[in-house]
Formats: structure tokens, C-alpha cells, sequence
């Protein structure tokens, strides 16, 4: 009989995985399933928990919570180079990893269906700075708007991303970066990058919408120094994702990323987990094929 050991997050959703607790375990049960359901107490204790199941021979680990919960559980899987297949019960506001694995916009009960029927696959992994990143790595304008998000914490729905947004561009000044690649160098002021595993960044932008999690390559998105109107404008087209022919637009698929600071220390996000290190430079690189994750059909 198979057995999935969830991790939930009981903050996400604004309290909605707490409340799908048992909801949860009584879906995987009516699939057949045996379950044990593990709450996360704080920050980074989903990726001990997950290491912790991974050392006891867990084969299913399910991740409930939002893209947070995703990346703390899909880190203790790869520290830990385990091979158990990671699986996600979406119940958070953006949700891009669930949109991966073919779960986004289901139900609890529907979601647990689709991960109790998937198949295995194999993903890749970004890496900075001694932490993985399944979905999408950050400079510039995108953690610039999780730091205004986090502070407002009201919000809800589409909401929640696009007055940030708006609110963020107010004050923002693009950091000078630069930015080197096989084939790819570039200096100057950016409105962001985006280094992407996956297509979606931020809940609905569609920030790299040619990007494979199994091709073995990252696509990176650069948006050059822009002003308000132009801002405005290419908002709906990196939601559509037809950004990619803007001439402040530049689009680089790699194995490997430098990015370099030189007037102030680097702001990141990983998978939307803002990191503020106080460094000036990093490197960017991917481990092909690392993560087995359970991928509805």
C-alpha cells in the first residue's frame, strides 16, 4: 500500500493548510494511501522534516503550502540526495511550482487524486549560494516586490501580487548588475532578472515561458531600465508571456549564471523566500535531473 508523508505548512493560505489538515489525510486515504501528516513549526523546518523523512526511507514526500512550503521540503530532499518523489497539495497564493506538476487550481481533494495517480519524473534544481531553487531565482525588481508584499499582509488573491507591484515600482531604482553567461555579458541598470526553472514567476507572470524544469538548462529573463509608462504597458505582456520580443528584453538559456553588484549588496529570492546575504556576487548554477517529483497525468 502506498504511503505519502506530507508536510504541511500550517501558515499558508493564510491559515487555509491549517485548516485542510484533515481534509488532507482523508483524501490520500480514500486513494487507498496510508498517510502521516507532519505541521511545520517555522521557517526552514519543512526542509528538516523532509530530510528527516528522507533518512527513514519515505518514497512519497507531499509539500502542503504554497511555493515556500515547495522549496523548504524540496530542499531537505536534495540535501539530503534523496530519491524520494517530492509532491505538492497547492494552498497558497501564488502557486507556481503546482503549476509544474499539473495541480494548479484544484481542490484538495482533487489535487491528492492527481498526485495519487501521477508519475514519476525528473527535475532540475538551481543552486546559489549553498541553497536549491526548483522554480525560480530572483535580482532586482522581483524581491524588491516580496519585501513589499511581506508587509502587507491583508492582501489577497490577484491582489497580493499586483499592488506590490505597483507599489513597488513607486521607490524602486534599478541596480546596476552585471550579468555574464557562456556567450552573455552585459552591464547596466536593470529593472531585474529573473532566473527561471520554471515558466511562472510571482504567481501570474509568465516570466519564462519557453523554460523546461528537465531540460537541463535555466532561462534566464533580463528587463533592462524602464520608465513608468513602458512599465505599465509590458506588465500584461509578461503575463502572457509575450515579453520576450521587447527591445529591453533579453533572454539567455544557460547552464551557469555570474551576477555581480558593484554599488550595493545583492537582494535575492528563491522561489519568493526573500535572502539578503550582504554580498555582491554570486554564481548561479544548475544540477541536472536532481529532484524526483510526482507529475499528474
Amino acid at each position: 500500500m502506498p504511503h505519502a508523508h506530507v508536510i504541511l505548512n500550517p501558515a499558508a493560505g493564510r491559515g487555509a493548510a491549517r485548516r485542510a489538515k484533515d481534509p488532507v489525510a482523508r483524501a490520500f486515504r480514500a486513494q487507498g494511501w496510508t498517510v502521516d501528516v507532519f505541521e511545520t513549526e517555522g521557517p526552514g523546518h519543512g526542509s528538516v522534516l523532509a530530510a528527516s523523512a528522507a533518512r527513514n526511507g519515505a518514497r512519497c514526500v507531499i509539500a502542503v503550502g504554497g511555493d515556500g512550503a515547495v522549496h523548504e521540503v524540496a530542499n531537505g530532499l536534495l540535501e539530503s540526495r534523496a530519491t524520494a518523489a517530492l509532491g505538492v497539495v497547492p494552498i497558497g497564493s501564488g502557486n507556481d511550482f503546482a503549476k509544474l506538476v499539473g495541480v494548479y487550481g484544484h481542490d484538495v481533494p482533487r489535487a491528492v487524486a492527481r498526485m495519487a495517480t501521477a508519475r514519476e519524473r525528473r527535475f532540475d534544481a538551481g543552486r546559489v549560494m549553498n541553497e536549491f531553487f526548483v522554480n525560480s531565482l530572483g535580482f532586482g525588481f522581483g524581491p524588491a516586490v516580496v519585501r513589499t508584499r511581506n508587509g502587507m499582509p491583508g492582501l489577497k488573491g490577484f491582489l497580493s501580487y499586483l499592488v506590490p507591484v505597483v507599489k513597488t515600482f513607486a521607490t524602486f531604482r534599478p541596480p546596476l548588475l552585471e550579468v555574464k553567461a557562456d556567450g552573455f555579458s552585459e552591464r547596466g541598470r536593470m529593472m531585474m532578472v529573473e532566473v527561471c526553472n520554471g515558466t511562472t514567476a510571482g504567481g501570474s507572470y509568465r516570466v519564462a515561458p519557453d523554460a523546461d524544469p528537465s531540460d537541463g538548462r535555466i532561462d534566464a529573463c533580463l528587463i533592462r531600465r524602464v520608465g513608468l509608462f513602458r512599465f505599465l504597458v509590458a506588465l500584461p505582456r509578461v503575463m502572457r508571456g509575450t515579453h520576450v520580443g521587447m527591445r529591453e528584453v533579453a533572454m539567455v538559456r544557460t547552464t551557469r549564471l555570474e551576477i555581480r553588484s558593484p554599488e550595493e549588496p545583492l537582494m535575492l529570492h528563491l522561489d519568493g523566500e526573500l535572502r539578503e546575504p550582504g554580498v555582491h556576487e554570486c554564481t548561479v548554477t544548475l544540477e541536472c535531473g536532481c529532484l524526483n517529483v510526482l507529475v499528474a497525468q
